[in-house]
């Protein structure tokens, strides 16, 4: 008996919210993005996430961005989605980076609601909307009230999903219940947005997940998901819980993940560089924790 996963996912199912490689200067490294871009698609990612909260993105410039889709999309081609984070605290900001990530080659676009300003749920409804009304790229909706200050209520979203190019949701509320309402009452894409909810998200109907772990562990991460659809739920459980060390080192150790990936990636030799500033690097403790972890997990 096999389950099967939620109808044609609009960016995929496994998808990396991939960093932004730098040069040991601090400049874009694009030859670095495309490599890894690649790597990851090759050990299993079937979406990548640009300019997200993991690749920096409050410290890349517009053009920057935009040079990062151009880059990533040259060395990956066609195989698979590439969703530009385009989301700010501005709404007409906003509108141009989406414009832009449409220009450069992106797929969609992820909008994270407008942070520091917190505006109440009919202004943050309206930014959305102008958003989605300003391109023709499909949009998924980005809820992290912890960064952002403000939630994107389930009523909202509901509304929200009337819209045509409003198609789905990186939900890192840490709000169960919230999301399953959501799911229930649209048909928008749910994907995780934290790493310890991938697969009970996938099991009560979600997408898949937008992960910063995978950056590290690409098929580890993405066999969880093909063992649940193949009906061995015992499998994927156990491989979900073999992850959680790594998960919570990478995510819950008090640094963003951009800073304990790319502390990772280094040590693997993968093309990661330093954190732009105001990020300071792991100290070697933290690397070396994470790369216990790591070997754990993949061993055997």
């Amino acid at each position: 008996m096999t389950n099967a996963p939620s109808p044609a996912p609009p960016f995929g199912r496994a998808l990396c919210a991939m960093i932004t490689p730098f040069t040991a200067s601090g400049a874009l490294d694009l030859d670095g993005a495309g490599r890894l871009a690649a790597h990851l698609v090759a050990e299993g990612c079937d979406g990548l996430v640009l300019s997200g909260t993991t690749g920096e993105s409050p410290t890349t410039t517009d053009a920057e961005k935009a040079e990062l889709v151009r880059a990533v999309r040259s060395a990956v081609g066609e195989r698979v989605p590439l969703v530009a984070g385009v989301g700010t605290a501005d709404t007409r900001h906003t509108v141009e980076l989406a414009l832009a990530a449409e220009k450069a080659g992106a797929d969609g676009v992820l909008v994270v609601s407008p942070y520091y300003s917190r505006p109440p749920q009919d202004a943050i409804e309206a930014h959305f909307r102008r958003i989605a009304d300003s391109t023709g790229l499909p949009i998924a909706l980005y809820d992290i009230p912890g960064r952002t200050g403000t939630r994107i209520e389930p009523d909202t979203l509901t509304r929200l999903a009337e819209h045509p190019r409003i198609v789905a949701v990186k939900d890192c509320s840490y709000d169960f219940l919230a999301a399953q309402k959501v799911i229930s009452r649209t048909d928008l894409a749910y994907y995780a947005g934290c790493d310890e909810h991938n697969l009970a998200l996938y099991a009560v109907g979600g997408a898949g997940y937008v992960s910063t772990v995978a950056n590290v562990v690409p098929a580890q991460l993405r066999a969880v998901l093909d063992l649940f659809d193949m009906g061995d739920t015992t499998k994927a459980a156990r491989l979900q819980q073999r992850a959680t060390p790594l998960i919570e080192l990478t995510m819950s150790a008090g640094l963003p993940g951009a800073v304990t990936v790319k502390a990772l990636l280094d040590g693997l030799g993968l093309p990661a560089g330093p954190v732009r500033a105001p990020l300071l690097p792991a100290g070697r403790g933290t690397a070396d924790g994470l790369r216990a972890a790591y070997e754990e997990l993949t061993a055997g």
